[in-house]
């Protein structure tokens, strides 16, 4: 069996076949130690087992479907926003200021964002509504939802970065664009934070809260994580508490976390 071979013909077919293996070096690197240990006999097994890891990880969402998943994420908050506005429970001055510049924010990125996504030849989503039913009707419990929205939307867009990695619309980096919003996600998430008197990062106790609230800050990786790249944080020195580690850094959710029902999932108008 000529595995070079098999790998040059399928080259021919998927032209990006040898960086789904790893890089071009790993790939003939490892052949070359499976053959130097005389384990060519088993090279069938090899190459199974190559081809695994090359293609079967799972469907890797599209570039339109990262965007259009951002895009409600997007829309949910920009209705959720239009909704507080016209129910007129905000109080005057810095908080309706706030508010009112927070929903601005929300527009353009759904402006941004279908924009993108028509230029790439897909198909924006459209008629994303934040569910009538679990609007609150206090200004309160409104600023509550608010936060798990906002930091929800900072946990999913941090999920999703690797999905857009290189890819491009025109000579525009489309990570970038996403890091921008991202960033501006997470202003608004640590602002809503501190009108609620809440601290303007994640406390691991968060993990722990009622929802709608806690549910955003566990997952796969909760919030409460305190280990990051295999580092316990709490060791890297005194004073360093679980508290402390926690907060320090972001996890991700993942889009069938966000769009769970227990999630923004469940907060879309059906």
């Amino acid at each position: 069996m000529n595995i070079f071979r098999i790998i040059e013909q399928l080259s021919e077919v998927d032209a990006d076949v040898l960086g789904r293996f790893d890089s071009r070096r790993a790939v003939f690197k490892t052949l070359g130690t499976t053959a130097k240990r005389g384990a060519l006999a088993s090279a069938p097994v090899f190459l199974a087992s190559l081809f695994q890891k090359a293609y079967g990880q799972g469907t890797k969402p599209t570039v339109i479907e990262v965007l259009n998943y951002a895009q409600t994420l997007e829309l949910l908050e920009e209705d959720f926003y239009k909704k507080m506005v016209a129910a007129g429970q905000v109080p005057a001055g810095a908080p309706k200021g706030a508010i009112d510049l927070i929903l601005k924010h929300e527009t353009a990125h759904v402006k941004l964002l279908d924009t993108t996504i028509r230029a790439l030849g897909g198909t924006p989503v459209t008629g994303v509504k934040f569910k009538t039913s679990a609007f609150p009707a206090d200004y309160t419990t409104q600023l509550v939802v608010a936060q798990a929205l906002e930091d929800t939307g900072v946990r999913a867009y941090k999920g999703q970065a690797g999905n857009l990695m290189g890819a491009m619309a025109g000579t525009t980096s489309l990570l970038q664009v996403a890091l921008q919003i991202h960033s501006v996600e997470a202003r608004h998430a640590a602002h809503i934070r501190t009108m609620r008197m809440q601290t303007p990062w994640i406390p691991a106790a968060d993990s722990a809260l009622a929802a709608p609230l806690g549910p955003v800050y566990t997952g796969a990786i909760p919030e409460s994580n305190t280990t990051q790249s295999n580092v316990d944080i709490t060791k890297l020195g005194a004073g360093y508490t679980a508290n402390d580690a926690a907060a320090s850094f972001d996890e991700i959710l993942t889009m069938a976390e966000v769009l769970d029902a227990s999630r923004a999932g469940g907060l879309v108008q059906p």
